[in-house]
């Protein structure tokens, strides 16, 4: 079985890579729907016994696929002599922050007291550079807007539509058993508490009794975040037509389904920009109903909300591992546990402004057991690999970007880049392969091609 899915797999990702180096922007929409489907494909084919460096080889296409196409731009600019694009200010911090991280790769750990081992320097290095490449690839080039537009949106709809069946149709206990847990344990080195049997905790909402839980809407990503950015990003690109308004209620309301209140904060955050930026004062109005409707939701969620309900093992290692430590009065809420992390993180990052190397951070420590410096957001997580100034040339990268794309009057690709900034203050948004790939590849086609760009 493994050897045919290889022969299988070898023969269309051969094919793939021709038709990406003939036509590089042909990635940007495999990235979109494929990077979508990826976690769910993974994970059946893992429970179809093809595991270990076989399915790691298979995880590989999206990595080969943007490589093929950055070095189709590459030999097309060594050929023209000229970089296809004008250079700009995000262009420049974009470069430093990239060598800086190179820089930071080969720098031994233990001159920064850090302790990640080979294999984490190699994660990080990918997850910190993926963005950067992905947006000179948009750079240099620049896709059909309407039909990205299209596409960005029938996909927000077909993953909230199987979202929604999920969470009503098909038990937890089917996920508990199903070859999920051993697919983020044992082959992507996420080693989960017993607290949900293994799978990842944000797969449900704890209303706040014993055996009161909810289920989220996590969809192909296996993951209520990555499926709410993308709905979310999705409502903010949708095509301003009648057509596209049954794709945008169903992305609206996998927006919701997921749960993640910070997602929605973030949507409102990025109508008011794009209310100032277009001048638009209605769109004031679309930030406000965000607000309401989000405040709504979650009075209503735990009584519409599919209900489930935790197994008899994993309410005892609840009861042994939830007794609050001496002194503690309770347990901090979702809340208040994003802003403690947070703001231990920016301490972190102040107290040793160094950093401490790469893979000492994030999700990338905690697959490979390094110590644990910074977690959550994606602005203390840099700062703790490439040092404070990591974190400052991101942000400025980032900040440049988001004004240049508004002065260049791409609302709404702006507003999207918006909402993932916001998220990214309480979550490692740009280590999501689709919004890496996808979104910086938009956004820097948007600064290429403005009068284009939605």
């Amino acid at each position: 079985m493994t050897v045919a899915a290889l022969v299988v797999y070898g023969v269309l990702l051969a094919a793939a890579c021709v038709v990406v180096w003939r036509r590089p922007l042909v990635a940007l929409l495999v990235f979109v729907v494929g990077l979508a489907l990826h976690n769910a494909t993974m994970d059946a084919l893992y429970g179809a016994d093809i595991r270990g460096h076989a399915l790691t080889g298979i995880q590989a296409w999206k990595d080969v696929l943007l490589a093929v196409a950055f070095a189709r731009v590459a030999w097309d600019a060594l050929r023209a002599r000229r970089i296809p694009f004008r250079p700009a200010l995000p262009d420049a911090f974009a470069v430093a922050f990239a060598a800086l991280v190179v820089l930071y790769a080969v720098i031994p750990q233990e001159w920064l007291d850090g302790h990640a081992a080979t294999k984490g320097i190699a994660y990080a290095l990918r997850h910190d550079l993926t963005g950067v490449a992905a947006y000179f690839l948009g750079r240099a080039l620049v896709p059909d807007w309407r039909r990205v537009r299209w596409a960005v949106l029938a996909v927000a709809a077909a993953v909230a539509a199987w979202g929604l069946i999920d969470v009503y149709a098909i038990s937890l206990d089917w996920w508990r058993h199903n070859g999920t847990v051993g697919y983020f344990r044992d082959q992507l080195e996420y080693h989960y508490t017993p607290a949900l049997s293994g799978l990842p905790e944000n797969f449900i909402y704890n209303a706040g009794g014993e055996n009161d839980i909810l289920r989220r809407l996590i969809s192909t990503f296996l993951s209520p975040l990555a499926a709410a950015y993308l709905c979310g990003i999705a409502l903010l690109l949708a095509p301003r037509t009648r057509a596209a308004i049954p794709f945008a209620a169903l992305a609206a309301t996998g927006l919701l389904w997921a749960y993640t209140r910070a997602a929605l904060v973030a949507l409102a955050v990025a109508f008011v920009l794009a209310a100032l930026a277009a001048r638009r004062p209605r769109l004031i109005g679309a930030a406000a109903a965000t607000a309401l409707v989000a405040l709504a939701f979650a009075a209503a969620y735990p009584h519409i909300g599919p209900e489930a309900s935790f197994t008899r093992a994993e309410l005892a290692w609840q009861r042994e591992n939830a007794r609050p430590a001496p002194g503690d009065e309770k347990v901090p809420t979702s809340t208040e546990s994003h802003a403690d992390n947070l703001t231990e993180g920016v301490r972190t990052v102040l107290r040793h402004p160094q950093g401490f190397g790469l893979g000492n951070s994030g999700e990338i420590a905690f697959r490979t057991g390094t110590r644990l410096r910074a977690g959550e957001s994606n602005y203390t997580e840099l700062g703790v690999e490439t040092g404070l100034l990591g974190a400052l040339l991101f942000i400025a990268w980032n900040v440049a970007l988001l004004w240049s794309l508004v002065r260049e009057r791409s609302v709404a690709i702006a507003a999207a880049l918006a909402f993932v900034l916001v998220v990214a203050l309480q979550t490692d948004a740009y280590g999501i392969p689709w919004l890496a790939y996808c979104l910086w590849w938009l956004a820097g086609s948007a600064l290429t091609a403005p009068q284009r760009a939605p």
